[in-house]
């Protein structure tokens, strides 16, 4: 990405507050500079490319150097957002006192360092944040030796190494923490959910590792007990345990909602717990409990554009879910357009996870509607840019999806091609899930004779069907779209969402009542 196209996209980042405090930095120059012409053209051209843009700012100051006006514009943008920030965050407030310090340091104002790194010593333990906390305390030993310890005794001195090192501990720990989560999270990310009590299995040296960490430390920090719910609650929804994961994230809110003062900014954690609990709640199908938390969803907010795109997008899924579970495709569709500009508009702004995942949602509700060009030509998004999401667990649901739709389509040369590349992908079995092996079977063999012998597979099909749905396993792909359901359609002859809203009434589960 060219300085320029990154000057665009932060441009078009920014917030009310922020533009506000650029505005603010800029008026101390009473000319209209090349920098200020320059970000008046991109603010007030939000729909132009990058290219036009630019040739519009050098048609209005010919002969400039716009490499040096795009750097200073980009410096300039960020210095201010950094100004905005230190008052609105712990975590750069606590850093530039630091910085202060070395500054007040450097011109030997010495009492005045000590007492701003005193200062950011108290903050840092109120907030937690033990690496500035830990920076402060090594930089106070650090100026005090170069000093020769002035009217410091030697108790007073072991007491700050004490401390630092109490801060060494926890930084330690937290980095542990952090390691088994983010191996958790990867595996989940590259290899999907368990889908095999082998794959279940594979996990348990991070269980172990999680369990044997927790045994050995404090639970009363508030970092420490934050990964270790968060590493519970994704483990136990990796495989399929939707309601112990659902304990374990209410947990969590209520970690979050006791230690406000403490949640970075933007929340990203405390929005991965309310994602959490809404999975955990879809999961067990208690879909009135999802209420209370997709107000706390809307509750939540922040500066950050990309931050805030993310937000819309997970709380429109979680909206959407109720209706799409349901089989009510009409609703799904009038909730879908009322999220058009807010969230379809700014798709690609979106991380490539998010992205497949609301295309795949989306032309589900398409195909639900029997609008089956407009599900084609949504999951072809994904499909065609193939090489950016392969490596997306969701990226085989996408194409189990796809071959749903080329069948209502009419294009069964295509469903052998993509059976026959699905299958290439699945050498090892075990690493396929039963619906998997049953759905190509069925569009490759059986379909196409469906007409001869519907009611002896259709029974054939619902006993197997039963033991695909107790499977903990295959629910994890069921989870995300009940493709028995569908074929449960095909034989019957009925409508995709009265067949789903019949599947919803007669599965009947217990926790809807708890």
């Amino acid at each position: 990405m060219s300085k320029f196209q990154s000057l665009v996209l932060l441009t078009h980042s920014l917030s009310l507050a922020e533009k506000k405090a650029f505005r603010m930095r800029s008026m101390r120059n009473k000319a209209k500079s090349d920098y200020i012409i320059l970000y008046d053209i991109i603010e007030k051209n939000r729909e132009l490319p990058s290219s036009v843009l630019l040739t519009e700012f050098l048609k209005q100051r010919p002969g400039v150097s716009v490499d040096t006006t795009i750097k200073y514009l980009y410096e300039l943008l960020l210095d201010s957002m950094l100004d905005l920030k230190k008052e609105q965050d712990s975590f750069y407030f606590l850093f530039n006192k630091i910085l202060k310090a070395k500054i007040l340091y450097e011109k030997s104002l010495f009492d005045e360092c000590f007492g701003l790194l005193r200062d950011c010593i108290e903050q840092a333990g109120k907030y937690e944040n033990f690496y500035a906390l830990l920076l402060a305390e090594r930089l106070e030993l650090d100026y005090l030796l170069a000093l020769n310890f002035p009217n410091l005794s030697e108790k007073s001195l072991l007491k700050k190494q004490f401390q630092l090192n109490e801060a060494l501990k926890y930084v330690r720990k937290i980095n542990e923490q952090s390691s088994l989560y983010e191996n958790l999270k990867h595996r989940i990310v590259y290899k999907g959910h368990a889908r095999s009590q082998k794959q279940k299995d594979e996990l348990n040296d991070l269980v172990f590792s999680e369990i044997s960490i927790v045994a050995s430390q404090n639970l009363d920090n508030f970092e420490i007990s934050k990964l270790h719910q968060l590493f519970q609650s994704n483990y136990l929804i990796s495989v399929g345990d939707y309601k112990s994961a659902l304990n374990s994230y209410i947990e969590l809110n209520l970690l979050f909602e006791a230690n406000k003062h403490l949640w970075s900014n933007p929340p990203v954690y405390y929005l991965h717990t309310l994602e959490g609990v809404l999975e955990s709640l879809r999961g067990i199908q208690n879909y009135e409990g999802m209420a209370y938390f997709i107000k706390q969803l809307k509750a939540i907010d922040s500066q950050s554009a990309a931050f805030r795109i993310n937000l819309t997008c997970i709380t429109y899924l979680y909206e959407l879910f109720p209706f799409l579970d349901r089989g009510d495709f009409a609703s799904s569709i009038a909730l879908m357009n009322s999220y058009k500009s807010s969230l379809y508009d700014k798709l690609f702004t979106l991380n490539r996870a998010r992205q497949a995942e609301l295309c795949l949602y989306t032309s589900l509700i398409y195909f639900g509607n029997a609008e089956y060009h407009n599900a084609h030509k949504f999951l072809n998004q994904i499909i065609l840019r193939g090489k950016n999401y392969y490596f997306l667990p969701l990226y085989r649901t996408i194409r189990l999806v796809n071959l749903m739709i080329l069948y209502k389509l009419g294009d069964f040369d295509l469903i052998k091609y993509e059976i026959r590349s699905m299958k290439r992908d699945l050498t090892d079995t075990a690493k396929g899930y039963k619906i998997e092996h049953f759905l190509f079977r069925f569009l490759s063999k059986q379909l196409p004779a469906v007409a001869l012998k519907r009611h002896q597979l259709l029974e054939k099909t619902l006993i197997e069907f039963d033991e695909i749905r107790q499977d903990v396993f295959e629910r994890q792909i069921l989870r995300i779209f009940d493709f028995t359901v569908w074929v449960e359609s095909l034989l019957r002859k009925l409508p995709l969402g009265e067949v789903l809203h019949t599947q919803m009434n007669a599965d009947n589960l217990p926790q809807n009542h708890e």
